[in-house]
């Protein structure tokens, strides 16, 4: 089959595809607002208001943009039909994303320029039965059809890897580079509906070294090297590039206040134009010094600082004291500590407290806006564990709830260390890690997981 008639049947499964999925999410919406967040996330939406930390103003704008032709008492079912479309149309690119990889499976060499009939409808109908196999599944439809983010946070994800793919077809033509721009741009608008778009970084990291040498074969060694480079990327966006743009906004802009006796947020703005400014002229000299791959990197950091500035919609918003204005973060400092989710506090991941664990009160410094200025404010009481009472890889640790204490001490059965001013024994790490398999996963993660997908 040659590639004009192939590229004429992909079109035709996918757009077919694509009406199959937007048929049936649409004729199953929700005819209301459903549980847990749901009702919030379509109520700001419909008057972009400031709803639960970190925020979600792409996901708000977009929703938005689909409630004004109808009234309050049909907002919901608006949102509910976004979501039907956009989940529609993320199974329409995970569809090419499966035609990319099994064209690869079918042929075997780069050098065969055409697939044989029998190939063709091989690597169609893998790509229409993947497809709609997953537009099918419980998790994607019950999330396609409701006011929740993650339909659109499912978008952008599969936008981003289409976008791979599509760079990795196109590497050696000229201008391929505007594809990972174009990846950077959506990853910067993702994080203004949901963080999980970023963890297709490793795969990218994977795909584009393979695609630079693909005459080289990859040893154990390289492939932990090449997956350790996507974890620093990954590690420097979620920990420097997220929490420390605003925090240098911040920075400026008691400079501005406190120094100058500006308002409030007009650091933040001196700020956020300096750095463009400074990205633009970054673009000029690297194109003018011939820099291609600084170019693309300046490029890719600049179309991100782009997409994420929308988070300057929730001070904007928050400033003139919506309704719903949840922690009210109506200026830099704020903002910090609402993209932080501090009022959700931490959970102890790999070393922490156990669930009696000790502890002393401590209570730091921020600043707060009052009355035109920024002060250093008393922080709200902190508990600060003593090392007695932690321990790696804690997984019985929550206090909230007596009931989790009787719970735990089924795996416990009164033995453990015994810590002082603990009235509970600190839990050995074998009776960590029957919890964890017992529990965690055996109950909790494998019996959600074959109720999803069996």
């Amino acid at each position: 089959m040659d590639k004009k008639t192939f590229n004429k049947w992909n079109w035709i499964v996918a757009l077919a595809v694509l009406v199959i999925s937007a048929a049936t999410y649409l004729s199953t919406i929700e005819p209301t607002a459903s549980f847990w967040d749901c009702g919030e996330f379509i109520a700001s939406s419909y008057k972009l208001e400031v709803g639960h930390p970190p925020g979600n103003p792409v996901f708000q704008l977009i929703a938005r943009f689909f409630t004004i032709p109808f009234d309050a008492a049909h907002a919901a079912v608006a949102v509910n039909a976004m979501n039907a479309i956009l989940s529609a149309l993320t199974i329409f690119f995970l569809y090419f994303t499966i035609i990319f990889f099994a064209k690869r499976l079918v042929m075997k060499s780069p050098a065969q320029p055409e697939m044989t009939a029998g190939q063709a409808i091989a690597v169609l109908a893998s790509g229409a039965i993947g497809a709609l196999a997953y537009c099918f599944s419980d998790t994607f439809w019950f999330s396609a059809v409701e006011g929740e983010v993650y339909a659109m946070s499912s978008l952008f994800t599969a936008l981003v890897f289409w976008a791979m793919c599509r760079w990795y077809e196109t590497a050696d033509e000229p201008n391929a580079n505007r594809w990972i721009v174009l990846i950077a741009f959506l990853m910067g608008l993702s994080i203004g509906v949901h963080l999980l778009n970023l963890l297709t970084i490793p795969a990218f990291v994977f795909m584009y070294y393979y695609r630079m040498n693909e005459d080289k074969k990859l040893s154990f060694k390289k492939l932990v090297g090449i997956f350790a480079i996507g974890v620093v990327i990954e590690f420097l966006l979620v920990y420097l590039f997220i929490p420390y743009l605003p925090k240098l906004a911040a920075f400026f802009d008691r400079i501005f206040v406190n120094g100058f006796g500006l308002p409030y947020n007009s650091g933040a703005i001196f700020f956020l134009v300096g750095l463009l400014v400074l990205c633009f002229w970054a673009l000029f000299a690297t194109l003018k010094k011939g820099k291609v791959f600084w170019n693309t990197v300046t490029l890719c950091v600049t179309t991100m600082v782009i997409g994420f500035s929308l988070f300057s919609i929730v001070i904007i918003r928050s400033s003139v004291k919506t309704p719903t204005n949840e922690y009210q973060p109506d200026n830099p400092y704020t903002l910090v500590r609402y993209l932080s989710r501090e009022q959700y506090g931490s959970t102890p991941l790999l070393y922490g407290q156990y669930f009696d664990a000790p502890y002393d009160l401590t209570q730091g410094k921020y600043w707060a806006p009052l009355d035109g200025k920024y002060i250093h404010a008393d922080a709200p009481a902190d508990a600060a564990y003593r090392p007695e009472g932690k321990m790696l890889f804690p997984r019985m640790w929550s206090s909230t709830d007596p009931r989790y204490i009787d719970f735990y001490e089924q795996y416990t059965q009164g033995k453990g260390t015994r810590i002082k001013g603990a009235k509970h024994r600190k839990p050995t790490f074998g009776a960590n890690l029957a919890y964890f398999f017992d529990y965690q996963l055996n109950w909790m993660y494998w019996r959600y997981f074959m109720w999803n997908f069996v």
